[in-house]
């Protein structure tokens, strides 16, 4: 195993890194596609692949395809996309698995479901999907996805806009909005009162792929911005975020997208990326093995194959350090395990990775 040095490659200049020392060791190869990674008591891990597979993988590393997943919209950013682990999950057997629904008229929109996982990891079981966004789009792109367990107990989906610009503004839809839902799919009491679409918690994003809480319980959001102004987002309840009305980006054809970069009743990023890394995957570390990095957001670039670091300081942060190897190129998903060691998916190499401390 070769050890990896981490650099920090901001504002043009380059030094070693807080003396995190580390060594990068291979988890899975030969994926297809993956998109997340959930860990289960005992060292077993779930991973999704996009075109609909989710794999089993036990603690002595043996790899088997689990049964019982739901039919998917296979297209482009469509398909099978995150699993998340409840805490209950040892005496419920549960999973959640979000993922892109067929929709009447050949569109597609993103859904929650709920299965419970075999003893032995082959199959799930009363796969029954929970939750759908009321209307989908044709097309493949900007489906969200990522699910987080509260601190609360409640479920936190993403939702993309789904390139509909427009519509994550529209309070009647769930499109580029964070929505709030019991763990059995229905609407709590106490959402936000908004529009007609209840489930919404928050609006006006447009493609978040990556979610995690910090140590305090609060849900943080890292999405897509157009060509520049990706942004990483303290959630708020019924707070506006200003997708497509304010943006630190640009159109890709170079056009003003919407007001410019602030208005009244929305919100502010934490931070923002321009150039933009293409972010996917959301990580808080607790600092188990790298105190050094306790509170600080770890996000995968899918654009400069790097995983960026950043220190959270209130509702604001700053990116210090940007992670670099042979591994990390197009990283979708990135997760603490329970051992504090810190894993993530590579798109290029069809890979899951681990980083672990280098002594």
């Amino acid at each position: 195993m070769k050890i990896r040095a981490i650099v920090v490659a901001l504002m043009g200049f380059c030094t070693p890194a807080f003396g995190a020392d580390f060594r990068i060791e291979t988890v899975m190869e030969g994926l297809s596609a993956p998109w997340a990674v959930g860990f289960l008591p005992g060292g077993a891990a779930l991973v999704t692949e996009r075109d609909g597979r989710l794999l089993h993988r036990s603690n002595d590393g043996a790899v088997q395809e689990v049964s019982g997943v739901p039919r998917v919209f296979a297209q482009g950013q469509g398909g099978l996309l995150d699993v998340m682990v409840p805490r209950d999950f040892a005496q419920s057997r549960r999973i959640y698995l979000s993922f892109a629904a067929p929709q009447a008229g050949g569109g597609a929109g993103t859904a929650l479901g709920i299965g419970v996982l075999s003893r032995d990891g082959s199959r799930l079981t009363d796969f029954e999907r929970v939750f759908e966004m009321a209307a989908g789009s044709k097309g493949g792109r900007h489906f969200g996805s990522r699910i987080v367990e509260g601190a609360d107990g409640y479920i936190y989906l993403t939702i993309g806009e789904r390139g509909d610009r427009p519509s994550a503004q529209d309070l009647s839809r769930e499109n580029g909005s964070v929505v709030r839902l019991t763990p059995e799919g229905d609407i709590p009491a106490d959402n936000p009162e908004l529009g007609s679409a209840r489930a919404i918690y928050s609006y006006g994003h447009r493609n978040p792929q990556g979610a995690a809480l910090d140590g305090r319980g609060n849900l943080w959001v890292v999405e897509h911005g157009a060509a520049g102004g990706d942004e990483l987002n303290r959630i708020k309840a019924g707070a506006n975020y200003g997708w497509p009305v304010i943006s630190y980006g640009k159109h890709y054809s170079g056009g003003k997208i919407g007001e410019g970069t602030s208005k009244a009743g929305m919100e502010q990023p934490a931070h923002y990326w321009d150039p933009s890394i293409a972010p996917s995957g959301l990580m808080i570390y607790s600092g188990k093995l790298w105190p050094e990095w306790a509170g600080d957001a770890f996000v995968g670039s899918l654009k400069f194959d790097m995983i960026s670091r950043l220190e959270l300081s209130g509702s604001s942060a700053q990116e210090v350090e940007r992670i670099a190897s042979d591994e990390t190129l197009r990283v979708r998903d990135i997760r603490e395990a329970p051992d504090g060691s810190i894993w993530f998916l590579s798109v290029v190499n069809d890979a899951l990775y681990r980083m672990v401390p280098a002594q």
